[in-house]
């Protein structure tokens, strides 16, 4: 895999999400992930899931190299993956009853992460599970200095990216039918938000 791109901070943060994960998708069948990158998580987490089936997905210039590391770990109950660009949703079948995404909506759009949250709404079932991986700010305050600077190069990189406010994420949760139910600490200033959909 030496010729494949790797993303450093997965080797960094793969156990500690492992840790919820197996707390929060102990029950789940059928995850839906949203933009798998390079495919690292994908194939680190779906042989110590072993009870679901982990889908992955992203634009279309990331799939051949995610298809290649599927090939290369043979993971069988991890799948091939779809395109998928939140900017322009696809129509995705039903039957997820998990989402899962990492590193995501700081390096999306405002307007991409309220269509992220649109879409995952629609797709879930009553019951289902959002998990969402990486920094969010407090009551529009960062939660550490590093944050801080991170957003900065963020910014600078592209205006429209940027930390979100976890409760501006709890309002668009709420407007696609969902509720926070956890909230996990994670190392490195990062977090592990879950929604669910519906009244449960």
């Amino acid at each position: 895999m030496n010729d494949l791109p790797t993303a450093p901070a997965v080797a960094r943060n793969r156990q500690p999400i492992l840790a919820v994960l197996l707390e929060e998708f102990q029950d789940r069948r059928h995850v839906l992930e949203i933009g798998s990158g390079t495919g690292e998580h994908a194939v680190y987490f779906g042989p110590r899931l072993p009870w679901l089936t982990w889908q992955t997905s992203d634009r279309r210039a990331h799939l051949e190299d995610i298809r290649a590391r599927l090939r290369l770990a043979k993971v069988a109950n991890v799948e091939p993956p779809l395109e998928l660009d939140v900017a322009n949703p696809p129509a995705l079948k039903q039957g997820y009853d998990a989402v899962f995404s990492a590193n995501t909506a700081h390096i999306m759009s405002l307007a991409e992460v309220e269509s992220m949250f649109a879409q995952v709404g629609e797709l879930l079932p009553s019951g289902g599970k959002f998990c969402l991986y990486g920094p969010f700010n407090r009551h529009r305050q960062y939660t550490s200095a590093s944050n801080a600077r991170f957003d900065e190069s963020l910014r600078l990189k592209d205006p429209r990216m940027g930390i979100r406010d976890l409760e501006d994420l709890d309002a668009l949760a709420a407007a696609a039918g969902m509720r926070r139910s956890a909230l996990h600490e994670m190392p490195a200033n990062n977090y592990i938000a879950v929604w669910i959909r519906g009244g449960r």
